[in-house]
């Protein structure tokens, strides 16, 4: 799966303070299944809840949402496009530890399509398939997010999403 690696890469990028300390950021695919359609071929689709925790966090959560959101319209717009899943595909929690730092966990509902094709000789390419993708307003370019003055996070986000 190349999505939980693309967004950890991602929000690291995007805060200083993930950087300096990426412990912080942990990161689960969790009750995933394969959905496969019985034909001859062997492709599939991973279907995952991805739970991003960033623990002891003393950003402003817009730091993190802005940018997450960015990266979902590269890698699973229809989390965005979709009337159903804009309700439940993104979910949060956040913790209050102390005046200055909180847990914040955010699922994300993903699937990632897996192409499985013979290649001769016994043998199997298995390839990951980027998201079809709408020329989004916020690609191939610098981006910061400010409140204010105060800048949040600054990103730059591929064209391509792989």
């Amino acid at each position: 799966m190349y999505k939980p690696k693309s967004l950890r890469a991602h929000l690291t990028a995007v805060s200083a303070e993930l950087r300096q300390n990426p412990d912080k950021l942990l990161i689960f695919a969790e009750s995933g299944n394969t959905v496969a359609t019985g034909t001859a071929s062997l492709s599939f689709e991973y279907r995952y809840k991805l739970n991003i925790i960033i623990t002891d966090y003393s950003g402003s959560e817009d730091a993190m949402m802005v940018p997450l959101l960015a990266w979902v319209q590269l890698h699973q717009r229809d989390l965005l496009d979709h009337p159903e899943l804009r309700k439940t595909g993104i979910g949060f929690d956040v913790d209050y530890n102390n005046h200055t730092s909180i847990d914040l966990a955010i699922t994300l509902a993903l699937t990632e399509r897996v192409v499985v094709k013979p290649a001769g000789a016994g043998r199997l390419e298995v390839v990951h398939l980027a998201e079809p993708q709408p020329t989004p307003a916020y690609t191939d370019e610098f981006w910061q997010a400010y409140a204010g003055d105060a800048l949040l996070a600054e990103w730059h986000t591929p064209a391509n999403p792989q």
